[in-house]
């Protein structure tokens, strides 16, 4: 599956048009949240389960998105963070999670 249109809408979710012509939102702030770059992922398994972080808006805003092979994306968010690498496969799964 693979994305054939990514653009962020109302400056807070990511939409994506898959090649099969399903289309999903998925919230930028959650995106942001579960970040899989190393740096993130350490970050989150110091905290405790109950731990909630909280980002400012300059963190969940979008500078620009990069296409990575044809397998990922790259967000670049306005804060400069840039090393997380979001697998179309995550995406998906993210999304549909998020319907359930």
């Amino acid at each position: 599956m693979t994305p054939v249109k990514i653009k962020v809408v109302n400056k807070k979710d990511l939409q994506i048009v898959w090649d099969d012509g399903n289309e999903d939102l998925v919230n930028l702030r959650q995106l942001r949240k579960l970040c899989p770059c190393a740096t993130c992922l350490s970050e989150r398994d110091k905290q405790s389960k109950m731990y909630i972080p909280l980002f400012s808006e300059n963190q969940v805003t979008v500078k620009s998105i990069n296409q990575v092979g044809k397998y990922a994306i790259q967000i670049n968010w306005n804060d400069g963070h840039n090393t997380g690498i979001y697998e179309y496969v995550f995406l998906k799964n993210f999304s549909d999670k998020v319907k359930s």
